[in-house]
This record gives C-alpha cells, sequence and structure tokens, in this order.
C-alpha cells in the first residue's frame, strides 16, 4: 500500500467512525449494493431471498429454499444468475455450472438427492473413475414445496446439514401483491423484461473471490465468537439455560453450524457495511442457519414448539457479549 492508499484508507475509517461504525462502501461493497437493489427491483416482495442469496454467494455455501408455488424462488436464483458472470442449469443436466437450481428437491429420488448433495459438499463430481472439480463460485439453491406431501422424499438431517441456510418465503402482503399484478401487466404488455431476460452481468469472479476475502477479514471480537459458539452448543444441551428445553431436543447442531453462522453473520454485517460483526448480525441470521439442523422430541411437538421457536428461547436465554 503506498502512502496516497494509505492515506485514503485512514480518512476511509475516520468518516465510517463518524457514521456510527459503518464505511463508507468499497468498489466491491458498491458492486454488490448494485446488484441488490437491481435483484429487489427485479424480484418484488423478496428482500429477505435477495439477502440470503447474496449471503450464501458471499459465504460460499448452498440454500434451502422453503415455499408455496409462485413466490418467485425459481426467478430468484434465475435473475442472479443472470447478473453475475456465471450459468445456470437445471439438475436433470449437468452440474458443472456456477448456480444450479435443483427446484423441489424434495421429489427427487434418494440417489438423486444423495448424488447432489455429495457434490455440494465434496465441490466435485466422480464419472468413469474420474474426479472433475466443479466451478468456483459454486451455488446450489435447491427448492421445496412444504404443501405436498405425496411422492415427496424428505432430506435426512445428515443432508440438510449439508446446506448453509434453510430459508422460509412467506406469501406477499396487500401492498407488494399490487406491485407485481402492475409488473405482471407491463411483462405481458412488452414493456418491461422479465427477470433474467438479456440481463447485463453486474458482478464478476474476481469482484466475488475479493468480497468474500473480505467478509472473512471483517472483525469479529472474541467474546462474539464465544457467544456465537454458545449459541451452538446450547442446541445440543440447553439444560445450563433451560431444563424444560432441554428434553425438547433430541439432536443439535453440528459443527458445519458453527462456521455457517459464523460466515454468514460476517456476510450480513459485510452487506450493510459494517466494519465489525455484531451480535444483531448473528441473530439476524441465527434461524436460518439453526432450524434445519436441530431436530426435536415429540415431547416439543405435543406442545406445539417447532425449531424457530426453540432458536427464539435460546437466543433469548442464551447471554450475549
Amino acid at each position: 500500500m503506498n502512502l496516497s492508499d494509505a492515506s485514503s484508507a485512514t480518512a476511509a475509517m475516520a468518516a465510517g467512525e463518524q457514521a456510527g461504525g459503518e464505511l463508507p462502501a468499497a468498489p466491491v461493497q458498491a458492486a454488490f449494493a448494485r446488484l441488490r437493489a437491481d435483484l429487489r427491483g427485479r424480484i418484488v416482495g423478496q428482500d429477505a431471498l435477495v439477502e440470503r442469496l447474496l449471503i450464501a454467494l458471499l459465504a460460499d455455501g448452498h440454500l434451502l429454499v422453503e415455499g408455496a408455488p409462485g413466490l418467485a424462488k425459481t426467478t430468484a436464483i434465475k435473475a442472479l444468475a443472470a447478473r453475475i458472470e456465471g450459468d445456470f442449469h437445471f439438475p436433470r443436466g449437468p452440474l458443472f455450472h456456477n448456480l444450479v437450481l435443483a427446484d423441489e428437491v424434495n421429489r427427487a429420488p434418494a440417489k438423486v438427492q444423495s448424488a447432489l448433495l455429495e457434490a455440494m459438499g465434496e465441490r466435485q463430481i466422480t464419472v468413469g473413475g474420474h474426479t472433475y472439480a466443479l466451478p468456483q463460485p459454486f451455488l446450489v439453491m435447491a427448492t421445496q414445496n412444504p404443501i405436498e406431501q405425496e411422492g415427496t422424499y424428505p432430506l435426512p438431517e445428515a443432508q440438510l446439514d449439508r446446506f448453509l441456510m434453510h430459508v422460509r418465503v412467506d406469501y406477499p402482503d396487500p401492498a407488494t401483491e399490487r406491485s407485481i399484478l402492475d409488473i405482471a401487466r407491463a411483462e405481458a404488455r412488452g414493456r418491461l423484461r422479465g427477470p433474467g431476460d438479456d440481463a447485463e452481468p453486474l458482478i464478476g469472479h474476481t469482484q466475488i473471490h475479493a468480497a468474500r476475502n473480505e467478509v472473512m477479514d471483517l472483525h469479529m471480537a472474541e467474546r462474539l465468537e464465544e457467544y456465537l459458539i454458545q449459541l451452538v452448543l446450547a442446541t445440543r444441551d440447553p439444560a445450563p439455560y433451560d431444563l424444560n428445553l432441554a428434553r425438547l431436543v433430541d439432536y443439535g447442531a453440528s459443527p458445519r453450524a458453527t462456521i455457517a453462522l459464523d460466515r454468514c453473520a460476517r456476510a450480513h454485517a459485510w452487506l450493510r457495511g459494517a466494519e465489525s460483526v455484531t451480535p444483531e448480525d448473528v441473530h439476524a441470521v441465527a434461524f436460518d442457519v439453526l432450524r434445519h439442523r436441530v431436530l426435536l422430541s415429540y415431547a416439543a411437538e405435543a406442545e406445539g414448539m417447532d425449531p424457530d421457536g426453540f432458536v427464539a428461547e435460546l437466543i433469548r436465554q442464551v447471554p450475549a457479549v
């Protein structure tokens, strides 16, 4: 770094301190901010899904997205694929693409699920005795429909653990529904391109690599690291905090959850332009990281406790920094 660069960095840090801990957007962050704004404009009413897609891209992980049909799950991954230097492909073809959509993964037979999830974990495929590395970045977004159970093959817990986050998508509010209708009418009249149609790439592979490095270099205090670890440990044994919770859980989150929570919290902080990770960043991603990694007991089901309620209780009871 030369003196000019050092002076610029010092000035940026000073400006960030005056803004309450958020630094001015760096070039890579600015590019991601443009990407996020563009996706939000195309995927109306699904800001949380857009945010989780970007977090998964930054954290080098995969998404399991659950929601009823017609909530723009497929449209979102198509739009993202069109805006980065990558490819989009449905799971019936090869997996050698940067972004892969496994639509209704719970309808795929167990052998297909296993092959897909092995590729997700190992980042490679073996064919005829030869091993081929998958491209980077490599992101799988799998979807599942929660309201149709006939003819489905639920993912085993060990395979669910391969997903960085399990995101739930809900119906839009009335105002958003009106906006969706207006956009659909405009598209039908040919006045507006559909999401992802002939879109210009906004993010390149070099920028994604640089952004991932910045995410991992983001400051996280040791006390926050310890809190993050204790939160995951509490999913396995919540007895030190609440004996009643202890009888409601059969299996807690694996060490993959600790890694995922760390990476996702960092990515969340980076996307908002912060200079360090806060407990709020951990809480913002905790449900998506932990809900598919916690197996509750029959007693929990009988009492109406679901994984989200369990995680909420842990966040309430495990002391934050």
